[in-house]
């Protein structure tokens, strides 16, 4: 449920805002993952999210470059 709705607005974002969620969704990831490295992340399961967060930004990306061809 939860995810149908983040990807419902994904869907109503223009081009510019995608490319900055998926700047600041790398950038989190980039951080989850150097706090897991130094054992300061207590929740592991957030990497999971962001990287599937970061999947379905590019999926939509991709969707409205082909649907303006």
């Amino acid at each position: 449920m939860k995810t149908n709705k983040y990807v419902e607005e994904l869907l109503a974002k223009t081009a510019e805002e995608l490319q900055t969620e998926l700047v600041s969704a790398k950038k989190e990831l980039f951080n989850l993952k150097f706090q897991n490295a130094t054992n300061q992340l207590d929740n592991t399961a957030r990497i999971k999210e962001v990287r599937r967060n970061i999947a379905r930004i590019q999926t939509v990306i991709t969707q409205n470059a082909k649907a303006a061809n």
